[in-house]
């Protein structure tokens, strides 16, 4: 998956219940479910170009609420600092000299971290 329609994809997951019912249903086909347009026309009964044009209305749609609102953005910056919080954490797991509460507190925290994270 390219950066453009990973960038896209997490757009849908967060703004995708602002499309329409047929602007969700064909960007998902297009993009999350890998259909050309073409294919995705010939289900629907429409043309090409009628694909095309809703598709890429709800590409602009998802992209100017990420301009206005930056959720997206906000999401990914705070996910990289949850990621780094967990790897000092697990340094201090490894740490010789840790004592056991300081242990079982990292222990905490990283389990924490990894659950904020999903891994």
């Amino acid at each position: 998956m390219d950066d453009e329609t990973l960038q896209m994809t997490m757009l849908f997951d967060f703004f995708g219940d602002l499309l329409t019912e047929k602007q969700r249903e064909y960007f998902d086909l297009y993009h999350n479910e890998d259909l050309s347009l073409s294919e995705i026309a010939e289900k629907a009964c429409i043309s090409r170009q009628g694909v095309y044009d809703i598709v890429t209305r709800a590409e602009k749609t998802l992209a100017l609420m990420e301009q206005k609102t930056g959720v997206v953005r906000r999401w990914q910056e705070t996910r990289a600092e949850l990621e780094k919080a967990e790897v000092l954490a697990r340094e201090l797991l490894i740490m010789p000299d840790i004592s056991d509460n300081a242990a079982e507190v990292a222990h905490k925290l990283v389990n924490t971290l990894e659950m904020l994270t999903g891994d």
